[in-house]
C-alpha cells in the first residue's frame, strides 16, 4: 500500500493519540464545585435524570448542620450544641470523554458524615457508614460518554451520633481520579526508613500494582527537600508488589523545629512512556519511648506540648477548606505546640499535609468508642462490621506522613477487641507504636491517660510499667475577656486535686452573661481567664508536672480551640451551645491562656498582660491582681507613669506569671519586659470610655489545594482615643457584595444563638467579632459594607451614641462608595422618617435606635440596637451568685435522651431548668449523660420527681451504661403542681463517659425534673 505524505503523517498522529490515550498518566479532577443539594429524602433523588433545578447550588466542603444553626431541641442534643441532623442529598453532573471509558475512574471522598450512599447514572454503588474516614469507588463500568450524574445520600437521621458536634454532609474535598487499567493501587505506597544515622539513611519503598504488568517497568526516584533528584531505581516489573531499597547520604531530619520533607516519585513505565505516577512526601525521623525518660525524637529527649482538637473546633463547623485549616493549625503552632491529637477521629488528608509542612507531631486517632457511647454513634451502628475496613483505610492512607508519630485506636473505651485491633494495625504499619486515650491500656504499647492523669494521686503515686503520655490534660476553661478572682471547680473540688487558692479574699468582678437568678444550674457562668476555672488542675500546675517529671512524655491539653457542642456537660446547657476549653475561641481570638503557653513554649521575646484596665463599676482602690505572661528576664509594671516594681517569671507554677496587686484607678497600665537589663517588649491598656468607633481589619488566606482564598474580617469597638472597649456588645452588620460567599459570623460568645450563617449581623463579644468569607471560583471583585450603632448598652458610662459605617474592598480594584446613614429614636422607619446622621447624639433609658445605611443611594443595611439599664451584660454584686454556693451537679431531665412516650413539659411549678419530663400514663425512658473526670468510684445521686397517684410507686428500672442496677420506687409526693421530692441512688461511675437511664416498667412514671449528683 502506498500513502501520500499527508496520509502517512495523519496515520502517525492517530497512532500517537491512541498511544497517549492508552498509556497516559493519571488525571485528578477537582470535584468540589457545582453540586446541587436538598435537605429532604426521596428515593427518586438517586435517578439519573430528575428536576433538581430548585435545589441549592453549592461548593463542597459543606456542612448543612452548621448552616442550619442552633435550635432548641436540636437533634444532636447538648453534645452537638443543639444542632440538627437529618437526611440530605447531593447531585452533580459531569462530562466523560469517549477515550476515558477505556480507563479506570475512581470517585474519591475525603469525608462524608455519615452513612453515605452513592449512585452513578442511577446505578447503586455502595454505602460507607463511618463519617470520619476517606473512601473511594471504582465507577468505571457505570460511566458513559457525555453527561453523567452522581447522586449522594447522606443519612444523619439517627441522632445523637457523637458526643460532640459533628458535621452533616460532604464536609471534605472530593476528586475524580482517572488512571490506566494498569496503575498503582490506592494507598499501596508505603515508605519506610528502617535505619537512620547522621551520615546515612535507608529508605524502603513498597507498592502494589493493579492490572497487567507484562513488559512494563517500575521506577522510583527520590528527591531532596530542595527538589534535586538524589537517586533512582528502574527495573522490569516481575510482580505486582515491587519493593525498592535506597540509601540516602546525610539525611536531613524532620522535626517540629525543622519540618524537612523529601519526595518519592513512583512510576509505571511502558518503554519511556509514563502510564502512572504518584508523588509521595516523607521525612526522616527517629522515635523512641522510654518508661523512665519519656519521649525521644531524633535522639533528643523532648516534651510533647500538644493540644486535642476536634475537626469541628472553629468558625466553619466541619466544612474546612485548606486555607482555613492552615490558619487554624498555624495559630496553634504560634502558641508553641509541637504536637496535636485529632480527637477522636481521623481527619481529611489535607490536615496531615499541613502538619507535615509546618511541623506538628500527630497522634493519629481512629475511634471514640469500640461500642456505643453516644446513643446512635458509629460504635452502635457499624463498628463490629466495619472497623477492619476503616482501620485499613486509615493506616494505609496516613502512614507516609512524617508528622504521624503514634497511632491511637480509641478514647475512653474498653473492649476485648483491643488486642486484635493492635495486631491488625501493626500488620499494616509495623514502624509505629499504638496507644489509646484511656482505652485498654494493658493492651497498648504506650499508656495513654485522659483526665485521670491530672490527679495528685496519679502524678505522685503512679508506678509505670510502660511509657506514658497524657492524652487529655489539663481540662481548664476560659471565656475571653471575662475575669473572676475566686476559684471555680466544674464539679466542686474533687478529692486529690492540687491546691488552687483564690486570688483575693472576696470576689471583685460582678458581671455575667446571664443573671444568676435565670441560670438553669450553677454551671451557667462564664469562666475566668486567670487560669482558675478547672476540673482539678490549673494549666500552670500541669505544665510544671509535665516539665519536671522525666517519665512524663508530655500532654495534649483539652483543647486548642473552643468547639461547638458538649454544652451541657460543663456549661449547663442552653443558651450555652459551645465548649470553652480552648486556648482560642471559635472565632480564633486568642485567650489569655494562649499567651501563657507562649510564655512557656516559645523563645521569641513576648509579653502579655491581663486583665484589661476598664472597670467602670469597680470602686476606686479595689485591689486587682495584674498578671503578665512573659518569657523574658523580668517585667516592670507602671500605672499612670509610676513604677510599681519589677517581677521575674518563675518556674514554680504559681510564679510563672509576674504578678502585682494594684489598687484600681483609671488611667494607663503599662508593662515593660527586659532581657539583660534592656527593654525588648512593652504592652499597655488605657481605661476606655464608651465605644464610638468600629475598627475593621482584613486578613487574606491564600488559596491552595483546589480551594480559593478565604478572608477574615475583624471588627472591634474602640473609644474616641482608639482604646478597645472591652465590654463592647453592639451588633455589627455586614452587607456582602461581589464574588465571595459568607461562611459564618463568629464572636466566640458561648450563649449567642444568632444564626452564624443566615443573619446579616453578629454582636461584638467583649469588644470583638469576625466575618469569614470564601472566594468564589474565578472571583474578580468583592466588597463589604460594615456598620454598627455604638454605645454602652446599659448607658452606665455614657448615653452618647455613635453610628459607624464603612466600605471595605475585599478583592479587586477599590471602588468609590458614598455611604449615607439615616436613623430614628422613636420606633419609626428611618427609610421614610430618618434623620441624617451627622455626629454622636444622646438617648434615654430604653431607647431603640433604628438606622439604615445607603450606598450610592440604595439601602444596603437595616440596623437596630436597644440601650438601657436592663440591656447587655448582667452587672451584679458579691451576693449575686450566693444561691449556687455549695450545690452539686444537676442534669436536667429535659436535656436527656427521651425515648418512648417521654416528653418535655413546663405545665407545673418550681421545676428546675426549662422544664421536666412527663409520661402521661404511657411508657418511656430518660437517659442522662455524665462525664466523670475523676477516677472510678461510688457517687451519691438523687432523682427529683413529683406525682400524686395514691398507692402507686411508679417503679422505674435504673441502668448504668446499659447494665441493669436496680428498680427505683417513686412514692407519691402529694401533688402534681409543685410538690417535688427526691429518690436517692448510689452508682459506681466509671472514669469517662457514663449513661444513666431510668425506664418505666409498665405503670408509667412520675414527673422527672433532674438528676442531682452530690
Amino acid at each position: 500500500m502506498i500513502f501520500t505524505s499527508k496520509n502517512f503523517y495523519l496515520k502517525i498522529l492517530l497512532f500517537l493519540l491512541i498511544s497517549i490515550s492508552c498509556f497516559s498518566q493519571r488525571k485528578e479532577t477537582n470535584f468540589n464545585n457545582n453540586w446541587n443539594f436538598i435537605l429532604e429524602d426521596n428515593p427518586s433523588f438517586s435517578k439519573e435524570s430528575i428536576d433538581d433545578a430548585d435545589w441549592k447550588n453549592l461548593n463542597v466542603p459543606h456542612d448543612w448542620s452548621f448552616e442550619k444553626g442552633v435550635r432548641k431541641g436540636g437533634d444532636q442534643g447538648q453534645g452537638g450544641g443543639y444542632h440538627d441532623g437529618g437526611i440530605g442529598w447531593y447531585r452533580k453532573y459531569f462530562n466523560i470523554k469517549k477515550e476515558s471509558l477505556s480507563k479506570i475512574t475512581y470517585i474519591n471522598f475525603d469525608g462524608v458524615y455519615m452513612n453515605s450512599e452513592v449512585w452513578i447514572n442511577g446505578k447503586y454503588i455502595a454505602k460507607r457508614p463511618y463519617g470520619y474516614i476517606s473512601f473511594r469507588y471504582d465507577i468505571s463500568k457505570y460511566l458513559k460518554e457525555g453527561k453523567n450524574t452522581i447522586a449522594v445520600r447522606v443519612d444523619n437521621a439517627l441522632e445523637p451520633s457523637a458526643r460532640w458536634y459533628h458535621p452533616c454532609g460532604i464536609y471534605a474535598p472530593v476528586k475524580l481520579i482517572e488512571v490506566n487499567k494498569t496503575h498503582i493501587q490506592p494507598n499501596s505506597i508505603f515508605i519506610k526508613t528502617p535505619s537512620i544515622n547522621k551520615n546515612k539513611a535507608q529508605v524502603v519503598v513498597d507498592a502494589a500494582i493493579n492490572g497487567e504488568i507484562k513488559k512494563l517497568k517500575y521506577e522510583v526516584k527520590l528527591f531532596s527537600p530542595e527538589g534535586k533528584e538524589l537517586i533512582n531505581n528502574c527495573k522490569k516489573l516481575e510482580n505486582t508488589n515491587p519493593s525498592y531499597q535506597f540509601e540516602i547520604e546525610n539525611p536531613q531530619l524532620w522535626s517540629p523545629e525543622s519540618p524537612t520533607l523529601y519526595k518519592a516519585v513512583t512510576q509505571i513505565l511502558d518503554g519511556k512512556k509514563v502510564i502512572d505516577e504518584i508523588e509521595t512526601r516523607f521525612g526522616f525521623k527517629t522515635v523512641k519511648w522510654e518508661t523512665k525518660t519519656g519521649f525521644w525524637l531524633n535522639g533528643e529527649n523532648i516534651k510533647l506540648k500538644g493540644v486535642c482538637e476536634h475537626w469541628e473546633g472553629g468558625p466553619v463547623g466541619g466544612a474546612w477548606t485548606k486555607p482555613m485549616l492552615r490558619w487554624k493549625l498555624q495559630n496553634l503552632k504560634d502558641m508553641g505546640i509541637n504536637a496535636i491529637r485529632p480527637s477522636h477521629n481521623p481527619t481529611p488528608p489535607m490536615f496531615y499535609d499541613i502538619c507535615d509542612e509546618i511541623g506538628l507531631l500527630v497522634m493519629d486517632e481512629i475511634f471514640d468508642g469500640w461500642h456505643k457511647k453516644a446513643p446512635q454513634d458509629y460504635g452502635k451502628q457499624a463498628f463490629d462490621e466495619w472497623w477492619k475496613r476503616d482501620v485499613k483505610e486509615w493506616i494505609t492512607r496516613d502512614r507516609n506522613h512524617a508528622s504521624i508519630f503514634v497511632w491511637s485506636l480509641g478514647n475512653e473505651t474498653h473492649s476485648d477487641v483491643a488486642p486484635e485491633m493492635v495486631e491488625f494495625g501493626k500488620n499494616l504499619d509495623p514502624t509505629r507504636l499504638f496507644t489509646s486515650g484511656a482505652g485498654n491500656p494493658e493492651d497498648m504499647d504506650i499508656q495513654g491517660v485522659n483526665g485521670g492523669s491530672e490527679t495528685k494521686s496519679f502524678i505522685e503515686g503512679k508506678t509505670l510499667e510502660k511509657p506514658f503520655i497524657s492524652t487529655e490534660a489539663p481540662h481548664t476553661w476560659q471565656t475571653r475577656g471575662y475575669y473572676r478572682t475566686q476559684t471555680w471547680w466544674r464539679d466542686n473540688e474533687l478529692p486529690g486535686t492540687y491546691e488552687l487558692p483564690n486570688l483575693t479574699e472576696k470576689e471583685i468582678f460582678f458581671y455575667e452573661g446571664i443573671n444568676p437568678k435565670n441560670w438553669r444550674n450553677r454551671k451557667q457562668s462564664f469562666n475566668s481567664s486567670y487560669d482558675n476555672a478547672t476540673v482539678r488542675v490549673s494549666a500552670r500546675k500541669y505544665w510544671e508536672v509535665v516539665r519536671d517529671n522525666p517519665w512524663h512524655s508530655g500532654n495534649f491539653r483539652w483543647t486548642g480551640f473552643d468547639y461547638y457542642g458538649e454544652a451541657g456537660l460543663v456549661h449547663g446547657g442552653l443558651p450555652f451551645n459551645l465548649f470553652m476549653g480552648g486556648a482560642l475561641d471559635v472565632a480564633g481570638f486568642k485567650k489569655d491562656l494562649f499567651h501563657f503557653y507562649r510564655s512557656q513554649w516559645t523563645t521569641e521575646p513576648m509579653i502579655h498582660m491581663l486583665p484589661h484596665w476598664s472597670h467602670p463599676r469597680m470602686k476606686k482602690g479595689t485591689v486587682i491582681p495584674v498578671w503578665v505572661y512573659s518569657n523574658t528576664d523580668e517585667v516592670e509594671l507602671f500605672l499612670n507613669g509610676k513604677s510599681l516594681g519589677k517581677d521575674k517569671p518563675g518556674t514554680v507554677w504559681n510564679e510563672m506569671q509576674c504578678e502585682w496587686m494594684v489598687p484600681y484607678q483609671e488611667g494607663k497600665l503599662e508593662a515593660i519586659a527586659y532581657i539583660d537589663g534592656k527593654e525588648v517588649k512593652r504592652t499597655s491598656f488605657s481605661t476606655a470610655k464608651q465605644p464610638s468607633k468600629l475598627k475593621t481589619s482584613l486578613q487574606k488566606l491564600t488559596g491552595e489545594g483546589n480551594f480559593e482564598a478565604s478572608y477574615i474580617i475583624t471588627s472591634e469597638s474602640l473609644d474616641s482615643n482608639n482604646s478597645l472597649y472591652p465590654y463592647g456588645e453592639n451588633k455589627v452588620y455586614y452587607n456582602i457584595q461581589g464574588d465571595v460567599n459568607k461562611v459564618s459570623m463568629e464572636n466566640g460568645n458561648p450563649i449567642d444563638q444568632t444564626s452564624r450563617t443566615k443573619s446579616d449581623y453578629r454582636a461584638l463579644f467583649f469588644g470583638k467579632t469576625r466575618l469569614f468569607l470564601r472566594e468564589q471560583p474565578n472571583a474578580k471583585n468583592a466588597t463589604i459594607v460594615t456598620a454598627s450603632i455604638l454605645g454602652d448598652k446599659a448607658l452606665y458610662i455614657s448615653n452618647l451614641i455613635s453610628i459607624n459605617a464603612a466600605s471595605v474592598q475585599v478583592l479587586g480594584e477599590n471602588k468609590s462608595s458614598n455611604l449615607e446613614i439615616l436613623y430614628t429614636l422613636n420606633g419609626e422607619n428611618p427609610e421614610t422618617n430618618g434623620l441624617e446622621y451627622k455626629g454622636a447624639f444622646e438617648i434615654s433609658d430604653g431607647t431603640t435606635v433604628k438606622a439604615i445605611v445607603k450606598q450610592n443611594g440604595k439601602v444596603v443595611l437595616h440596623m437596630e440596637e436597644t440601650f438601657g439599664k436592663n440591656e447587655g451584660l448582667f452587672w451584679g454584686d458579691e451576693h449575686s451568685k450566693d444561691m449556687w454556693i455549695g450545690r452539686g451537679v444537676n442534669i436536667s431531665a429535659e436535656e436527656g435522651i427521651l425515648e418512648g412516650d417521654a416528653k418535655v413539659s413546663n405545665k407545673a411549678r418550681r421545676y428546675k431548668g426549662s422544664g421536666f419530663v412527663r409520661f402521661d400514663g404511657k411508657e418511656g425512658s430518660i437517659t442522662f449523660y455524665q462525664e466523670n473526670d475523676g477516677e472510678e468510684g461510688d457517687y451519691s445521686m438523687r432523682f427529683r420527681y413529683m406525682h400524686n397517684n395514691e398507692g402507686k410507686l411508679h417503679t422505674m428500672k435504673l441502668y448504668l451504661n446499659d447494665e441493669f442496677v436496680r428498680t427505683l420506687e417513686f412514692k407519691p409526693t402529694g401533688g402534681w403542681e409543685k410538690e417535688w421530692k427526691f429518690v436517692p441512688a448510689i452508682l459506681r461511675l466509671k472514669a469517662g463517659a457514663n449513661n444513666i437511664r431510668i425506664e418505666t416498667t409498665g405503670e408509667s412514671g412520675p414527673y422527672i425534673d433532674e438528676l442531682f449528683i452530690d
